[in-house]
């Protein structure tokens, strides 16, 4: 640990312990050159979450990409931005509470479609026609059946 005051490379912890929040270590240094004390602090690095896409390859998971997609499906219905931003708050709240930091894109997905059915119908189709990459009209019609037969959307 370099030291904030003479910039020597070298010093000695003198007391750690837990900091006031518990989100990190707290450790009083001092320099073995000019002797001053400091206080550094040492957080846990949160595990960054990887998308695994649909042709395998990774990449990472982006928050303003997500809402982007949110936003866009949202567009001209009655849905508010927090409300969008709630959506995003609570699928990274997720991802972080499993153990592990990879998910694949169309979980991810998944995750979005149950929380806009929700929502918004039209958003929840709006984006599921990107997701799912509906490429006619029989395929919304299909889709639309589904949602009647469920009762959703009525």
């Amino acid at each position: 640990m370099q030291c904030p005051y003479c910039d020597f490379e070298d010093t000695k912890v003198i007391d750690s312990r837990l900091s006031e929040t518990k989100d990190a270590v707290r450790r009083r240094r001092e320099c073995l050159s000019c002797e001053k004390r400091f206080t550094t602090y040492e957080r846990r690095e949160p595990l960054r979450l990887m998308v695994i896409k649909r042709d395998g390859v990774k990449e990472p998971f982006d928050r303003d990409k997500l809402m982007g997609g949110l936003l866009k499906a949202c567009a001209k219905q009655q849905v508010t931005d927090e409300q969008v931003e709630l959506i995003v708050d609570e699928i990274e709240a997720e991802l972080r509470e499993r153990r592990r930091h990879e998910v694949t894109s169309r979980r991810l997905g998944d995750m979005v479609l149950v929380r806009l059915r929700r929502l918004d119908m039209v958003a929840y189709l709006r984006f599921a026609s990107v997701y799912r990459q509906y490429t006619d009209v029989d395929q919304f019609r299909t889709e639309l059946v589904r949602l009647a037969g469920a009762g959703i959307g009525r």
